[in-house]
């Protein structure tokens, strides 16, 4: 009786797959951390010895390749293994791809490279050699191991060629990981690479199927799509060259460049000239008779070729249709008429076979050629010869194709830089259109994750002004002032009855060659989107080069207004109306203008205006006011004339004043303010502090001195812009009639106090590096030598100061002292703290308010809560 042998305990077991496959990631991990501190001289180093060591066996490899696959033209497989050795490296050899690649000093941004990782690389039995030396060099140049799967029928070829740039890698002082294969192939094992959680990413050049299953493993995958590209021969076409690249596009390697042309659309009015030079040049047209047998002879019966066509010559395919040819014959035709299922012969063919139309014109043309993209080729390759540049252009817009090509033999452009300068490739994306992640040529770039070091900077800081001419009847500037020959003057009723109007038009008529002006005098205080479109249909009507706004803030904002919609009539103030967080970068933008010179004469001391790009209006249909900024707002010139002020009434003096005072504070403390604009917001406080009382009670001089400080105020706010008093004070006078500076004062002791404190929301601004609101405050009270020791006590003797200041001009600051009823501020305030919160003004205040923050800050100011007894 035979004893039972058990298996000796020593002999080693059969790898599986899995394990196969981690054995391969590991290996890979080692090489891609020993490549972690590889420099780029190392790298590139690497990479152009591989190059040298692929081109040196481009013909050994093509041979192998030929004669494992049994497809295609070995002369031809040589050539794409010199593209991909030779085009490839001149076109990386120079790309950054280690470490710093780029860094912009002026806008603090660093760019570094990283490897993505671990790379699966999946090869076709169509360009087994050319495709792994491609991809073999693209991931090394971007310091990823790759692992590749080859195709079963190119297996030992492909294997070839990867060992030829492994051992040159490794010799040029590369890790041994570097580069790996599957030894036995499989679909499981493909799967099995694929799918490992170790691998980064996947390179998958092959069929549907493959490249399907490469997007699905859930992780980044370059992959390509089926491409069954037209080329239209437009009637223009220089038709031997279009010819020539056809032939020469379909017989190189036999059509398996999946960019190649796969049917020809010929105008009818050159058709036979070119059918004639097709033939002349080995082009054999199969008849109409003969096409059932072709295309049961290369087609399987649920679509696409049978395995065998792709890469076989015209004549074998010929053969196995049992259709007789010439020994010449280097392309089968096939003339037809339609697109799709019905017709076999208009899909993807991968072989020198080519479908034929006939078009009538450009827009048949164009239909045919869309069908036959959305056929299988969507967003691969299409072509068009012509000689007609815009034409060619308008192709390419309508195309749903990522490369189009333009008098170019498809298959050697669309691998690009041999017939165009497009990236050179044998990885063509597809883009959404082919289910591709991609729709360009894959090279280096792709393999990488860039990381961005993006340091803090600040914004850029600007300071933009008009020309300012000041001093007492400065207004005599305008005698000779150029480009004046027709003006609109824009003002309102009193400056006609105080004889302002006489004073500047007595001005402009000693222009030496004469002028002839329009006026409009109806605009009223807090001037209406109505008011404006009668002032602009005027303005339309006179075609003025010049445009003078005389008075105060309601005649210069509302001239400003008209300046913009005369400009450009498409303007739109649901668009000027709109918030920005940048007045450079506002998604509104104001055009330029080009028709007319805007001149500036203020005649109260506020709202400066004359030198800001801001403008207030009132929207005639909801009421609500809304300050609109843009550069374009901004005054040519500004006249700030002290004669026009002499007379100003009390109670003006008394608002516009502390408007002034409120525009140089809130711009102090802005987060936009700067070494450039404190300055003058100082100045400003400390001559509304000196002057207001005065002027209120009739000082010339002390009116000269706050006429100057509303400027100065108004040169400070129009670059540093201003904070949520305006932004408050803008809907309370909207919504309950109140004066602009007597809300504007009213609110001031509030936000005063409210932005004193830390802040519930920080407010942005690159340059505004912490909160110092409170710091800020206490510097005014400082710079006018305000008692104090602590921030508090600056803070309080600053509001302190400024009550007193407002009661000094008969100005009381409450609300409710001022009329507005309980019951209709109690019914609005919700409301109106919202308005406040999306007022332009409150992107710059140096802290993010809340809504119920501006809430309580009009429940306080309308008993005065804190300010009034």
């Amino acid at each position: 009786m035979l004893k039972e042998t058990k298996p000796k305990s020593n002999e080693p077991k059969e790898e599986t797959v899995d394990q196969m496959i981690d054995r391969l990631v590991d290996k890979a991990h080692d090489a891609l951390c020993a490549m972690d501190d590889f420099t780029q001289e190392q790298v590139d180093h690497i990479v152009h010895q591989m190059a040298i060591a692929g081109l040196d066996h481009h013909m050994e490899l093509a041979k192998a390749a030929f004669d494992e696959t049994g497809r295609g033209v070995m002369e031809d497989k040589a050539v794409k293994n010199m593209f991909a050795t030779e085009e490839i490296w001149h076109t990386i050899k120079h790309d950054k791809t280690v470490g710093i690649i780029k860094d912009d000093k002026e806008r603090e941004l660093i760019t570094v490279a990283e490897p993505l990782g671990i790379l699966a690389g999946v090869t076709p039995v169509t360009n087994p050699t050319s495709t792994t030396l491609f991809k073999s060099l693209i991931a090394v140049k971007t310091r990823n191991p790759i692992i590749f799967a080859f195709h079963p029928q190119a297996q030992k070829s492909s294997a070839m060629a990867a060992k030829v740039v492994r051992d040159a890698a490794i010799a040029a002082g590369a890790p041994e990981g570097v580069i790996q294969w599957i030894d036995k192939p499989s679909i499981e094992a493909t799967t099995a690479l694929m799918n490992n959680d170790r691998v980064a990413s996947v390179l998958a050049t092959g069929g549907p199927g493959m490249v399907k299953a490469a997007y699905s493993t859930g992780k980044p995958a370059l992959g390509v799509g089926p491409g069954n590209g037209p080329a239209y021969i437009e009637k223009t076409a220089n038709i031997k060259r279009a010819v020539y690249d056809i032939v020469l596009s379909k017989t190189f390697d036999n059509g398996m460049v999946c960019a190649s042309e796969n049917s020809a659309i010929i105008d009818a009015d050159i058709y036979n000239d070119v059918k004639k030079e097709m033939e002349a040049r080995g082009v054999f047209f199969v008849k109409k008779a003969d096409h059932k047998a072709l295309a049961e002879a290369m087609f399987r019966p649920q679509g696409g070729v049978k395995g065998p066509i792709a890469g076989m010559s015209a004549i074998k395919i010929a053969e196995l249709a049992g259709i007789k040819v010439p020994a010449a014959t280097k392309v089968l035709a096939t003339e037809i008429t339609g697109v799709g299922p019905k017709y076999p012969m208009s899909q993807e063919k991968l072989s020198p076979v080519i479908s034929v139309y006939k078009s009538k014109g450009h827009a048949e043309a164009f239909k045919l050629a869309d069908e036959l993209l959305h056929f299988g080729g969507l967003g691969h390759t299409a072509a068009i010869h012509t000689m007609d540049e815009d034409l060619a252009t308008e192709y390419g817009i309508k195309m749903k194709a990522s490369r189009v090509l333009v008098n170019t033999p498809s298959a050697l452009g669309g691998i690009g830089n041999l017939y165009n300068e497009m990236i050179p490739s044998l990885t063509l994306g597809t883009g959404s259109w082919g289910k591709n992640s991609v729709s360009h040529n894959v090279s280096s770039f792709d393999l990488l994750n860039i990381k961005t070091i993006a340091k803090r900077r600040n914004n850029m800081q600007w300071i933009k002004l008009p020309r300012v001419y000041f001093e007492k009847t400065s207004v005599r500037y305008l005698d000779d002032m150029p480009g004046i020959k027709r003006v609109f003057l824009v003002t309102d009723p009193a400056m006609v009855q105080l004889g302002y109007v006489d004073t500047v038009l007595n001005e402009l008529k000693r222009q030496p060659n004469g002028m002839e002006y329009s006026l409009f005098s109806d605009v009223e205080p807090d001037p209406t989107t109505d008011t404006v479109n009668r002032g602009v249909a005027l303005m339309r009507a006179f075609k003025p080069d010049t445009i003078i706004a005389l008075g105060g803030g309601s005649a210069m904002d509302a001239a400003k207004n008209m300046w913009l919609f005369y400009e450009d009539p498409k303007a739109s103030f649901f668009g000027a109306k709109q918030k920005f967080l940048d007045i450079r970068k506002r998604a509104y933008k104001f055009n330029k203008p080009k028709k007319a010179q805007f001149i500036a004469i203020p005649t109260t001391s506020g709202t400066g205006s004359e030198v800001t790009p801001f403008s207030v209006i009132t929207d005639s249909k909801t009421h609500v006011k809304y300050p609109l900024a843009d550069y374009a707002l901004t005054p040519d010139v500004a006249i700030v004339d002290s004669q026009f002020i002499e007379t100003v009434p009390k109670k003006t003096v008394a608002y516009s004043g502390l408007d002034v005072l409120t525009h140089a504070i809130e711009s102090y403390v802005s987060v936009m303010a700067s070494d450039y604009t404190r300055p003058w917001s100082l100045q400003a406080i400390k001559l509304v502090m000196d002057n207001l009382t005065n002027s209120y009670n009739g000082d010339i001089t002390a009116r000269q001195e706050m006429h100057n400080a509303s400027t100065l105020a108004g040169m400070a706010f129009a670059n540093a812009f201003l904070g949520v008093d305006h932004s408050i004070a803008h809907k309370l006078g909207g919504e309950f009639g109140l004066p602009h500076g007597l809300a504007i004062a009213i609110t001031l002791p509030h936000v005063i106090r409210y932005n004193f404190k830390e802040p519930t929301k920080l407010s942005m601004w690159p340059k505004y590096e912490y909160f110092r609101a409170d710091e800020d405050y206490a510097q005014i009270a400082r710079y006018l030598g305000l008692p104090g020791t602590t921030k508090e006590e600056l803070k309080e003797a600053l509001v302190k100061k400024i009550i007193d200041l407002a009661h000094s001009v008969g100005v009381t600051l409450s609300l409710k002292a001022n009329g507005v009823d309980k019951a209709h501020f109690d019914k609005a305030v919700d409301h109106l703290a919202e308005l406040a919160f999306e007022d332009q003004c409150t992107t710059a205040n140096p802290k993010e308010p809340l809504v119920s923050e501006l809430k309580q800050i009009m429940i306080d100011e309308y008993d005065g809560k804190g300010v009034e007894k």
